[in-house]
């Protein structure tokens, strides 16, 4: 291992981050649970950063895989493809989006990227609104959106990116607050933004903020911020790359719990859809999606092999009743985490929803982040047999815990249990 290692140091770009002080080798997994290169098991919380969504090595999409490889692997966007349009037709559906187009793209990053362009062309604007403490990928234009300084490393852009309050409910001026005073403080400040602005394209928010930590605003505040950006023709972009699917359990898009006024005028996916096929997409109304007056096609989006497994992937979770899973077993999951952290000095807060879990870690008897801490126990859950992930705001002092969403009660527990002596090793 230490070969590879070194073998990736010397090859790899620094910013390429690896977790662990000694990095690890995953050859292979089945179910919820990963294997390494020196045969160690592990109890897999983080699913390849929320994209193994069912489980590892699930029969129904490597079967499908392995027979539409058989077939043909590749034609491009440029030919007929009946999985893409199968998937298609299938998404758009489940978008309750009216009339909807979808293209299909091989990343999150590149979803984002696609809804910007259609935003930006359609409203005549290069002006966004996102989220403090928001990402949405590693793209040029969508470091550009980013309200994370961590994972922003320029400030150059096509793009003029105004920042809007309300992604993070217990911290900012407004925590204090009641729910109702939060959100109607910051459809307030939404209300001033646009007082000084020209106009504006879209806004652009994650339902439950990702790599901000899992972090998420009362439902109904985009509901609230929808009225402001109806009277003002601006689009609402969700960026679902993490929320989608049914994780947080009790809806099967993060926008539901905004839902009040009607579903966002686009919605991007990824991740989970393709339990580790590289499937992303955007998911729009006909007017907004057919509005570029130019050519444009994927070379590798909606690609016959990962259409077969999205396709595969997709129906089994709704046949298994994933969601519903999600919704039971992250409940289980949330309040025994809850109970752990009640009695560590280092945790201020367990929040999540579903199978979404974040615990922000704190230096003890202050509001202060601990990134440190989130270190120890990444790597204490390690040495226990866990794999979990990390994130935060202005530090990386987050665990964040998205397991598959086929994890049973079983496995639930011994997590927690694991992740408990992570944290009283602290």
């Amino acid at each position: 291992m230490n070969d590879l290692y070194a073998r990736h140091k010397a090859v790899i770009p620094d910013w390429v981050a690896l977790y662990y002080k000694q990095p690890i080798e995953i050859t292979h997994g089945e179910g919820r649970h990963v294997w390494d290169a020196d045969g160690r098991r592990y109890l897999d919380f983080f699913g390849g950063i929320l994209t193994t969504m069912t489980a590892h090595a699930l029969p129904e999409v490597t079967k499908a895989i392995s027979e539409q490889s058989e077939r043909i692997i590749h034609s491009s966007t440029l030919y007929l493809n009946r999985p893409m349009v199968d998937l298609a037709e299938r998404v758009a559906t489940l978008s309750q989006i009216p009339d909807a187009r979808v293209f299909f793209t091989t990343s999150g990053t590149e979803a984002n990227d696609t809804a910007l362009l259609l935003a930006t062309a359609y409203r005549r604007s290069n002006q966004i609104l996102a989220m403090r403490n928001s990402y949405h990928g590693r793209s040029f234009s969508a470091v550009s959106i980013t309200g994370n300084r961590g994972w922003s490393p320029t400030s150059l852009s096509p793009l003029q990116t105004l920042y809007v309050h309300g992604g993070v409910r217990t911290r900012g001026p407004y925590s204090h607050l009641s729910d109702a005073q939060f959100v109607e403080a910051c459809v307030a400040d939404l209300e001033d933004l646009l007082g000084h602005t020209r106009d504006v394209a879209a806004l652009i928010a994650e339902p439950i903020q990702g790599v901000g930590g899992f972090t998420s605003p009362p439902d109904g505040l985009y509901a609230a911020f929808r009225e402001v950006l109806d009277r003002h023709g601006i689009l609402w972009i969700s960026d679902e790359v993490q929320t989608g699917w049914g994780r947080t359990g009790e809806h099967f898009w993060g926008w539901q719990a905004h839902g009040v006024n009607g579903p966002p005028d686009v919605l991007t996916f990824a991740k989970g859809i393709g339990n580790g096929m590289s499937i992303g997409g955007v998911v729009a109304r006909a007017e907004i999606m057919n509005c570029l007056d130019a050519n444009s096609i994927s070379t590798f989006g909606g690609s016959p092999v990962t259409m077969a497994a999205g396709l595969a992937n997709l129906s089994y979770l709704l046949e298994h009743d994933l969601q519903g899973n999600a919704r039971r077993v992250g409940g289980l999951l949330l309040e025994r985490l809850r109970a752990i952290g009640a009695g560590v000095p280092e945790v201020r807060e367990v929040r999540g929803r579903g199978l979404m879990a974040g615990i922000e870690l704190v230096k003890p008897g202050t509001d202060e982040a601990n990134p440190e801490a989130a270190s120890a126990v990444l790597e204490a859950a390690r040495d226990g047999g866990l794999l979990i992930g990390k994130g935060g705001g202005h530090d990386t002092s987050v665990l964040r815990i998205a397991p598959p969403l086929s994890l049973t009660v079983a496995e639930a527990e011994e997590g927690a249990s694991i992740l408990e002596q992570a944290l009283r090793s602290l």
